[in-house]
């Protein structure tokens, strides 16, 4: 039972180096990686074996590649917010609560104000 165990937490070791250990390609290294393929000088199990990655990521990333170009083609230029831009809009967009609240206290304070005088004149 105990061989069990320790073969287990050493299968999980081994799983944790991997996961730890996996190449992250950037998406100029994959559009180079599919343009080469799509040149045809070499097979795609070449250009796999070249980069050390599977043929399915290849043949994703291609699809990948084809679809974007499709989409750019037909005129959608929709794409998704980097976290950057999306860290910067919460930070207006908290900027513009404060402000608008600001602007609400100030603005009942000025109402008052207002409804006082005008009970004053009467």
């Amino acid at each position: 039972m105990e061989e069990n165990n320790q073969k287990k937490s050493a299968t999980q070791i081994v799983k944790e180096i991997k996961r730890r250990t996996r190449r992250k390609f950037t998406a100029e290294e994959k559009i180079k990686i599919v343009l080469e393929g799509m040149r045809g000088e070499d097979t795609i199990a070449a250009i796999c074996r070249k980069y050390a990655i599977h043929q399915n990521n290849y043949f994703k990333w291609s699809k990948e590649f084809i679809e974007a170009g499709k989409r750019r083609l037909s005129g959608d230029t929709l794409r998704e917010a980097t976290r950057d831009e999306v860290a910067d809009l919460r930070r207006m967009n908290d900027l513009l609560k404060r402000e608008l609240g600001e602007m609400y206290i100030e603005n009942k304070e000025l109402k008052k104000t207002l409804t006082g005088l005008e009970s004053e004149e009467l």
